[in-house]
């Protein structure tokens, strides 16, 4: 196969090609000469991207109804993206997760980072689930699940079609069952010592975040019999971890009444049933309330959602983390630890960590920062683009 057997997308000549060649991955469509021939390309079409001196840069992903019209998915132009190129993606990352994780519970494709751009698939044991985030991954998901099933002996994959991602993409919210049957129940997924619970069908994302998993680790060396307080505490993520790690009493405050009889069914499962409790509410509201009840912990930790999604909504968002902090910090024991999570990738560590020291100021504290976490590694970091390094957790004694 020949460049030319692609349809051809150049850029305009004030557009960054050198950032491109020395690795990054995403062209966006102010880049691009979007004429009327291009924007007839159809949404998800493999395209070869030129410079405006029409030499080949790689084959992209093009989509011109997106803000990111192209993905690059491979330098050589002369390659062809099919079920064997797929196979291949799926054997390299496949053989990094075995080499770290003794289980097969971890996620397996991270998207840019694994040279799938737009792709997420976390694996549940014989159970996967895909999230097909960009258009090409749509129009190639029946060669992505069989390469998928092919290399890692999954015996069922479920697509997930939910998320702020496919809109921006103008792809719809379809979830369905692609491979094998869905599961009846929650799913165990045992991390730290802990057993977690996973509703792969109606929970959120893909049913876990195995992104926090060495930072509930870390924390659940801080826990030995400690009163642990876990705010947006998903399925018990911190919470369940820091039982694990000898905790006295874990609290679990999320707004989700489904996240949290998992998070008890999870405790249950581990044996720490008797230690462990559930405060449906808003977080912001709860939080002011345990101060109202005198409320102290010798830990408390927060894993809010992202309140930074995009650039427009950095400053709204690190007002919000600051706000996190100080409400959270009052709760603390003297001598005790804070842990502060952020999954916004358009707030770099350096202003999150910015926003939570002023939010513990402003409640008359002082800390120490003495652990700065980031995502695990079944989530590669793709060095040229900060985006995938999107997870920050902070720990203070204060």
């Amino acid at each position: 196969m020949t460049p030319s057997s692609f349809p051809i997308v150049r850029l305009k000549p004030k557009a960054n090609a050198r950032a491109i060649r020395h690795g990054f991955p995403w062209i966006y469509d102010n880049e691009l000469v979007l004429d009327r021939r291009a924007k007839k390309i159809a949404p998800g079409s493999i395209a070869c991207l030129e410079d405006n001196e029409r030499s080949p840069l790689g084959l992209i992903a093009f989509n011109a109804e997106s803000r990111i019209a192209g993905r690059m998915l491979e330098r050589d132009v002369t390659c062809e993206i099919d079920g064997a190129w797929l196979a291949e993606k799926f054997a390299r990352a496949l053989a990094l997760r075995e080499r770290l994780y003794e289980t097969p519970f971890y996620r397996l494709i991270h998207a840019e980072a694994d040279g799938l751009p737009g792709v997420v698939v976390d694996r549940f044991g014989d159970v996967a689930v895909i999230q097909p985030n960009a258009a090409w991954s749509e129009v190639l998901l029946d060669e992505m699940v069989a390469a998928l099933v092919e290399v890692t002996g999954v015996t069922t994959v479920l697509k997930n079609g939910s998320g702020r991602a496919r809109s921006l993409e103008g792809l719809d919210e379809d979830s369905r069952v692609m491979v094998g049957r869905a599961p009846e129940a929650p799913v165990p997924v045992v991390m730290n010592g802990a057993t977690y619970m996973a509703d792969l069908m109606g929970g959120q994302k893909t049913g876990l975040f195995y992104d926090q998993r060495p930072n509930h680790g870390f924390a659940a060396g801080l826990c030995a019999g400690a009163r642990v307080l876990d705010v947006f505490s998903h399925v018990g993520g911190f919470a369940l971890a820091a039982l694990a790690g000898g905790a006295a009493s874990a609290l679990s405050v999320d707004g989700s009444a489904p996240a949290l009889e998992l998070a008890e069914a999870g405790a249950k499962a581990s044996g720490f049933g008797d230690r462990f409790e559930t405060r449906k509410g808003d977080a912001f509201d709860v939080l002011s309330a345990l101060a109202e009840e005198g409320a102290e912990f010798d830990v408390v930790i927060c894993d809010p959602p992202a309140f930074a999604p995009s650039k427009p909504a950095l400053e709204k968002g690190l007002r919000a983390y600051e706000r996190v902090a100080r409400l959270a910090a009052p709760l603390v024991a003297e001598g005790g630890y804070l842990g502060l999570c952020s999954c916004s990738h358009a707030a770099d560590v350096a202003k999150f960590r910015g926003a939570c020291v002023r939010g513990i100021g402003r409640a008359g504290r002082q800390g120490q920062l003495i652990h700065t976490g980031y995502a695990g590694p079944d989530h590669p970091l793709m060095p040229q683009l900060a985006e995938s390094g999107y997870l920050k957790s902070l720990f203070f004694r204060l």
